[in-house]
């Protein structure tokens, strides 16, 4: 209960600031269709969505560098991205997910750059990139360091 709270409050805070546009309760729907390969399972262990292991747990992922969650195997072009600065927030994870190959290709500036992540058909990524924030406390942080800077 806890947890959905702080979800709940978070997913406000960024739909207001800029961070997220979607709606992360929708968002949450739209992210069965990614949990056939990813879980989202916090710090402290516990599952918020249990799901596949074929691709990186999602849990904090913005705020977080490309290719960085220790223990999976990226593709090299997705550590290339992460090395090179990329560094997820919901806008570069709306451009990601429905094509991450040709996202990596123009950020890397390299027609041979290939993602291990097949194209996906997101009817709503605005939804699904606001529950990506809802589930990422860094983002918080990250929402606090821009209104500072405004």
């Amino acid at each position: 209960m806890k947890l959905k709270v702080i979800i709940a409050c978070t997913a406000a805070t960024f739909a207001t600031s800029g961070f997220a546009e979607g709606d992360a309760e929708a968002g949450a729907k739209a992210f069965n269709k990614c949990k056939s390969c990813h879980m989202i399972v916090d710090d402290a262990g516990e599952v918020i969505v249990k799901g596949g292991k074929t691709g990186p747990n999602l849990y904090n992922v913005v705020g977080r560098a490309a290719g960085s969650v220790d223990g999976f195997r990226y593709g090299k072009s997705t550590v290339a991205a992460g090395e090179a600065g990329l560094v997820w927030d919901a806008e570069t994870l709306a451009a990601y997910i429905p094509d991450p190959t040709a996202f990596l290709k123009d950020y890397l500036d390299d027609s041979k750059a290939r993602s291990k992540m097949a194209k996906q058909r997101v009817k709503n990524i605005e939804d699904l990139t606001a529950y990506l924030v809802s589930v990422s406390p860094a983002a918080a942080e990250m929402a606090e360091e821009a209104e500072a800077t405004n």
